[in-house]
């Protein structure tokens, strides 16, 4: 991949990737292993922030917790589909929300963190919402890229010792032997690195009323065992990728896993994942315009053996990313 806009450099592209790679790094840290001074990394980051819409913040990995997520289809009448999106946009368990097909159709990503969050929202709120005339939902059941793993790493502008000079030193995870945890106690500290996940040790210790020294060791623990991640959000458009799109594709099934491997080897693929439902995969592609788009449909994934059948529905305004933020 290469970066197809002018206005940000590969500096810029560096640091959003070294923020990938740990979101909590240091300034200075950043600007060794990036060949740069403090000052222009700081600089740098207050710019991307101001005008790239760059975010770190702290994100529940739902998979690795061992909760469901579901991928939600609302068909709406057009004059109302915006207010629903920007409702649901406001809530805590929904992410990734655009407006898609003309205007008519809201996608949204939950992240329920109980069934009875699921239950309440689906089989409650929604039915019962004005405007909304169907809907369809798609439970995720295999994630094959996303999450930790950053669309922006695919750019491939750090080399690997650079990627490792910056990883976190995390204490070694637990023996996978269930779904990770969030417990109880964690709450305070998890709620303020979802608001911030650059926050610093002292804001996390005023957040939590536990010692400092308590809130780095219950941090690397929760890093470690993957129960959350440090997730950068931004405005694509900002790298030249102006247009997103969400594909549910139909794969035979014997073909599913291998299919879902290459996709997520695709650099125009941001997140990709199996399941249930009329399509077996759904995966978001991020490229720089139609043209980009239909290069891809009739390249990459044309080619791709296995692939039976392909829904585009190319999205016409962000409403949410990771967090809720009205769209410009």
């Amino acid at each position: 991949m290469k970066l197809e806009s002018h206005s940000l450099d590969k500096l810029d592209l560096q640091l959003l990737t070294a923020l990938e790679a740990n979101g909590r790094a240091s300034f200075s840290r950043m600007a060794e292993v990036l060949g740069a001074s403090d000052q222009t990394i700081a600089r740098r980051y207050r710019r991307l922030s101001a005008e790239a819409g760059l975010r770190v913040v702290a994100v529940r990995d739902a998979q690795r917790l061992g909760q469901d997520q579901w991928m939600l289809r609302l068909r709406c009448a057009p004059d109302s589909a915006g207010a629903i999106a920007d409702a649901l946009a406001k809530r805590p368990d929904t992410a990734w929300i655009g407006l898609a097909s003309g205007g008519t159709e809201v996608i949204c990503m939950t992240r329920p963190r109980s069934p009875a969050d699921h239950d309440d929202l689906l089989l409650g709120k929604l039915p019962r919402t004005p405007n909304i005339m169907e809907i369809r939902a798609h439970q995720l059941i295999h994630r094959y890229f996303g999450g930790p793993h950053g669309w922006i790493g695919k750019f491939a502008v750090l080399s690997p010792d650079q990627t490792a000079a910056l990883r976190p030193e995390l204490p070694e995870p637990p023996e996978a032997n269930g779904p990770a945890r969030i417990d109880p106690e964690d709450e305070p500290l998890v709620a303020a690195l979802e608001r911030d996940g650059r926050a610093t040790y002292p804001e996390l210790q005023r957040a939590t009323g536990r010692s400092e020294s308590a809130v780095k060791r219950r941090l690397a623990a929760l890093l470690a065992s993957g129960a959350v991640y440090i997730d950068v959000e931004y405005h694509s458009e900002h790298l030249g990728y102006g247009l997103a799109a969400c594909l549910w594709i139909t794969a035979a099934p014997a073909a599913l896993h291998s299919v879902g491997q290459a996709l997520a080897a695709h650099g125009e693929i941001a997140f990709a994942s199996a399941t249930a439902g009329p399509s077996n995969i759904v995966v978001t592609a991020v490229v720089p315009d139609t043209a980009g788009l239909y290069a891809y449909l009739s390249g990459p994934l044309g080619r791709l053996e296995g692939v039976q059948y392909v829904e585009t529905t190319p999205f016409m305004r962000r409403v949410k990313q990771l967090t809720y933020a009205k769209s410009r």
